[in-house]
């Protein structure tokens, strides 16, 4: 797994397994043995990255201060995007199996919980919603890819000025209502569908 995500990073969706066996000093027998496709590999690697950020919510929703737990929660993931960054084309690619969704599926109510927590305690602005918080975490991804090259930590000042916006002492009144249910889904699913056809056009 180490060498496939080293190898994928370095080389995209189309890396060579010759090649990821050969760092991993197994021969492609062995490769095959433990992983019969290039696909069931890819998404045991991006198992791995959202059990991250299960972890890191769970770990979140302990915290004494939601505010806090919220805060660390999301630079914790974005740090984790950051870092994974050259592996976002190879998992909208591939890893769409069984395991990646049923995982996908306990991210949700881990974040409800502490969006729900950080405005109970007042911290977090009364209107700010999972949905919201959804939509945050993936607006930085051209963010990330825009600034990777050239200032690979500019999105944590961005996160420190969304950040100052989600805090309840912030709040403004607005009229737009956030997105949730079927309608938030649909937007998730566009921005998926428009990234991945971007890259398969570059």
């Amino acid at each position: 797994m180490a060498a496939g995500t080293e190898v994928f990073a370095e080389h995209g969706p189309d890396a060579s397994l010759e090649e990821i066996a050969r760092r991993a000093g197994v021969g492609i027998g062995t490769l095959y043995r433990h992983f019969p496709s290039r696909e069931a590999l890819v998404e045991v690697i991006f198992e791995e990255h959202i059990d991250g950020i299960v972890a890191a919510a769970e770990g979140a929703r302990q915290a004494d201060d939601a505010w806090e737990g919220l805060a660390g929660f999301l630079e914790h993931v974005l740090a984790l995007q950051a870092r994974n960054l050259p592996l976002r084309s190879v998992f909208l690619r591939h890893a769409a199996g069984p395991g990646v969704s049923e995982r996908k599926k306990r991210i949700l109510p881990l974040l409800e919980d502490l969006v729900a927590h950080a405005r109970s305690q007042g911290g977090l602005r009364e209107d700010f919603t999972v949905g919201d918080l959804w939509l945050a975490m993936a607006s930085f991804a051209p963010l990330l890819e825009a600034t990777a090259g050239v200032a690979p930590q500019a999105w944590r000042r961005h996160l420190h000025i969304l950040l100052d916006g989600m805090r309840a002492t912030a709040a403004s009144p607005h009229e737009v209502q956030p997105l949730a249910g079927r309608r938030l889904e649909r937007a998730m699913d566009a921005l998926r569908e428009r990234y991945h056809r971007r890259r398969l056009a570059a």
